[in-house]
């Protein structure tokens, strides 16, 4: 209820403020303005935890459906790494690793709030600015948080989030550091990580709705808790408000861990269904272009009694290069412009919102370096094909290349390729490198090619 009281307030202050003249109305024409731009990334959220993805999956996730009735669900799209920090990289420079030279997880306190990516490196919100668009960041950053590398150093009018990998979702604290930060300046608030990054982003939209914005919103979520991030004596157990639980029947003290996941996935949802509510009480979602996708495949933790969450029915999962760390449950919805309630099968991945949002703000994408990311609006919008030829990955010793419906894979450079056909065989489960040589030796081609063009080259 505080929420939907909150979000009211902020309604009409809103438009108190456009009456007044406060807020200039955006410059684009009146018959098509260009949209806002809203890229939501959940936290190694795996490929069939969603019942829109997998049915049989139990998590209770009506929002996500939600999306995905009133958009377009994409079932073979990518990120280029498969761990946090690079993949985020990925995302907000249109490039792959090796070009933007940010190839490992950030470490600690030293890595996380150290340079980072590189600050010669131009993220997406340094390209919409000069287009007249607003931009804010509400949630994970995980690139660097050292002076000048920080959101709002990089281009973003707004931030509020942490600097690290991952933090108690209640405390805010990682490795023993409180992490959370409005701007450049520590904030000591309360509540849920996953709300509170929620209602910024929704404050934001309230605040910003007679003009152009671009917010990136990287929930935390559903990240898997970390003892370094606990205070002494306190369990290390997945975090969610009673309600999540009580969706289910649980009892919110529940020390079963999938339980304790299911209820982190629904509190995920129930913050995402704020944010389109907001969008549709403040009349913009028919002009807002959204796009979810999770950064990396869920972890396959094991060793750690983790291992609650599901990339059926891909391979694997978290740092590495099968299936299920690259593959990824990914959204689109452009209301009027991508057909609601479709499935699309083209290979597409995490630098193409670079493109597409250069392209929807009629902004001017930098010249000087090569992007990886092509523009998949024909593909998404006219169920054109994939304007990519080929997808290339590489993590740790893991490394992979996707040319068409074919795939090759190896999880250290001394071991020969495994080759696997994807359309009949997602779980990569039946190796045919020794029955389809030419196919090998065509992969193999495209991965050197790749390999020889991908240098970490300072622009």
């Amino acid at each position: 209820m505080a929420h939907q009281i909150l979000k009211c307030l902020l309604i009409a202050s809103a438009t108190l403020l456009c009456l007044s003249g406060l807020f200039p109305a955006a410059t684009a024409s009146a018959a098509e303005p260009r949209p806002n731009i809203l890229i939501i990334t959940a936290d190694n959220l795996g490929y069939g935890d969603l019942p829109c993805f997998r049915p049989e999956s139990p998590i209770k996730a009506p929002n996500f459906d939600r999306l995905a009735r009133g958009g377009a669900r994409l079932t073979q799209f990518y990120t280029p790494s498969s761990t946090c920090t690079v993949s985020r990289a990925c995302l907000l420079t249109g490039r792959i690793p090796q070009r933007h030279g940010l190839q490992i997880q950030l470490p600690g306190l030293e890595g996380n709030y150290g340079t980072g990516l590189r600050t010669s490196e131009v993220l997406i919100p340094q390209l919409l600015k000069p287009a007249g668009y607003t931009t804010g960041c509400f949630g994970k950053w995980n690139v660097g948080f050292a002076k000048g590398s920080r959101p709002t150093e990089r281009g973003f009018d707004e931030f509020l989030g942490h600097a690290s990998g991952n933090i108690d979702y209640y405390s805010h604290v990682y490795n023993g550091k409180h992490d959370l930060f409005d701007g450049t300046e520590e904030a000591h608030l309360e509540g849920y990580s996953t709300d509170l990054f929620a209602d910024a982003a929704s404050d934001f939209m309230v605040r910003n709705s007679e003009r152009p914005w671009f917010c990136y919103l990287p929930f935390n979520a559903p990240h898997f808790p970390n003892q370094r991030n606990k205070a002494p004596g306190q369990e290390n157990i997945w975090q969610a408000p009673d309600e999540a639980f009580e969706a289910y029947g649980y009892d919110p003290k529940t020390r079963n861990p999938q339980q304790r996941y299911h209820a982190v996935v629904t509190a995920l949802d129930t913050a995402l269904g704020r944010v389109l509510d907001t969008l549709d009480d403040l009349k913009l979602t028919d002009r807002t272009f959204v796009f979810f996708y999770s950064d990396n495949g869920a972890f396959m933790l094991k060793d750690r009694g983790l291992e609650v969450s599901s990339n059926a029915p891909l391979r694997d999962g978290g740092v590495t290069c099968w299936e299920g760390g690259i593959r990824v449950a990914a959204i689109a919805r452009w209301p009027g412009h991508i057909k609601p309630g479709q499935v699309l099968s083209e290979p597409l991945w995490s630098p193409d919102l670079m493109i597409a949002s250069s392209k929807l703000a009629g902004a001017t994408l930098p010249i000087d370096r090569k992007l990886d990311g092509l523009d998949p609006l024909p593909a998404l919008t006219t169920n054109a094909p994939s304007p990519h030829r080929s997808l290339y990955f590489t993590y740790s010793r893991h490394a992979a290349l996707r040319f068409g419906d074919w795939k090759i894979i190896h999880t250290k450079p001394t071991e020969n390729w495994q080759l696997f056909n994807l359309a009949s065989d997602p779980g990569e489960t039946t190796n045919l490198a020794t029955t389809h040589l030419d196919q090998l030796a065509r992969l193999t081609t495209e991965f050197d090619r790749w390999a020889a063009s991908a240098t970490a080259q300072q622009p």
